[in-house]
C-alpha cells in the first residue's frame, strides 16, 4: 500500500474583486509515495510545493481530485493522528516556552500526560534544545523556532510526516542534524514527504523526486532517472605542477584552473585522460584527485526553469 496516493488534484485561487478571475496553483497532479521512502517534491517559487501540501493536510480544500494517506482519504480527520506536518515557516504562541507548547501539542494529539513528558523530553535533547526549553519562545531565533517545529511535527511518532522547507533558518550544524534526523526516520521505517529548494539536500537524502512547475509534474523518479546521469567529463586536481607542465596541460586539456598551488583539469573525452596522467607523472607533480563530471540536480533546474518568470494569470471560464 502507498502511503501518500495523489489523485488528479486541483487547486484554482480567486483573484480580483469586480470581475472574479482564478490562478491555477496545481494541476491535475498524479503521484504516489511508498511507505519508507524519504520522497522529494521540487520546484522554483510558485510551482505548488506548498499547496500541495496544504492540500493533504486539509489546510485548504481542492478544486478537484483527492488524496489518500495511509489508506485513508484525506477528508478523514483520523488521519491526522498518524502524520506530523512542518509548515515552511511556522509560527508559535511566542508567549509560551518551548516545553509548554510542545506539552500543548502532545495534548492535542491524544498523547496521555507521561508519554507526552517522555517524547517531549526526547525530542527537546534530540532537536538541541536542552538548556533553552524553559525560555519563551519570543526570545528564539528562526533557526530554534525550526527546531521546535521539528518537535511538534514528530510529538505523535507519526508514520507520515510533512516537511515544508525543514532546513530553513538553520546553520550548517542544524542542516546537518535535520538530514541525520529524516536517515533515522527512514532507518525506521517512517514515510518522509519533503519539499524543499535545497537541492544538494534532495541529491543526499531522497529516494525518489517529484519535480514541479507552475502546478504540473515535470519529472517523476530516482535523481539517475530524472538527470540521465552520464558521465560528461572528467576533472583532475593536481598538486606540485611546474610551469613545463602547465604548459602542456593548456594545451591537452578543455580548461585548467590554477587556485594557489592547486590546479584543476577538466577534460571532455576520456581518450585525453590517460595523456595527462602521462604528463603529470613526467614531469613529478601529485595526483590529487581524478573525479567523473555528472549532470547535477542543480544543472537540471537552471537548465529546465532558470530563464522561465512567473506566467501571467489567467482567467478561467
Amino acid at each position: 500500500m502507498s502511503a501518500v496516493e495523489i489523485i488528479e488534484l486541483t487547486k484554482d485561487y480567486p483573484y480580483g474583486f469586480w470581475r472574479r478571475r482564478f490562478r491555477r496553483a496545481l494541476d491535475h497532479l498524479n503521484l504516489s509515495v511508498e511507505a519508507g521512502e524519504v520522497f522529494g517534491l521540487l520546484g522554483p517559487n510558485g510551482a505548488g510545493k506548498t499547496t500541495t501540501l496544504k492540500l493533504l493536510l486539509r489546510l485548504i480544500y481542492p478544486t478537484a481530485g483527492t488524496a489518500r494517506i495511509l489508506g485513508y482519504s484525506i477528508d478523514d480527520i483520523e488521519v491526522h493522528r498518524r502524520v506530523g506536518y512542518l509548515p515552511e515557516a511556522p509560527y508559535f504562541y511566542d508567549y509560551l516556552t518551548a516545553w509548554e507548547f510542545l506539552e500543548y501539542c502532545g495534548q492535542l494529539a491524544g498523547l496521555s500526560r507521561m508519554l507526552c513528558r517522555q517524547r517531549v523530553g526526547e525530542l527537546i535533547d534530540r532537536l538541541s534544545l536542552r538548556g533553552v526549553e524553559h525560555v519563551g519562545l519570543r526570545k528564539y531565533s528562526r533557526g530554534m523556532l525550526q527546531r521546535v517545529g521539528l518537535a511538534q511535527a514528530l510529538l505523535n511518532d507519526p508514520e507520515v510526516v510533512f516537511l515544508d522547507e525543514p532546513v530553513l533558518g538553520l546553520d550548517p550544524v542544524g542542516r546537518r542534524e535535520v538530514r541525520d534526523l529524516i536517515l533515522e526516520l527512514r532507518a525506521r521505517g517512517k514515510t518522509v514527504f519533503l519539499a524543499t529548494h535545497i537541492l544538494p539536500d534532495v541529491e543526499m537524502l531522497c529516494d525518489r523526486v517529484a519535480i514541479l512547475n507552475q502546478g504540473r509534474l515535470h519529472g517523476l523518479g530516482t535523481l539517475g532517472e530524472i538527470l540521465k546521469l552520464a558521465v560528461e567529463g572528467i576533472e583532475v586536481q593536481l598538486g606540485r605542477v611546474s610551469a613545463p607542465l602547465l604548459e602542456e596541460l593548456a594545451r591537452q586539456a578543455d580548461h585548467v584552473h590554477t587556485a594557489g598551488d592547486k590546479v584543476t583539469v577538466r577534460l571532455r573525452a576520456e581518450g585525453a585522460l590517460d595523456a595527462v596522467l602521462d604528463a603529470v607523472r613526467r614531469h613529478g607533480a601529485r595526483l590529487e584527485a581524478v573525479t567523473p563530471i555528472r549532470r547535477s540536480l542543480e544543472d537540471y533546474f537552471f537548465e529546465q526553469f532558470g530563464s522561465e518568470r512567473v506566467p501571467d494569470l489567467q482567467e478561467r471560464a
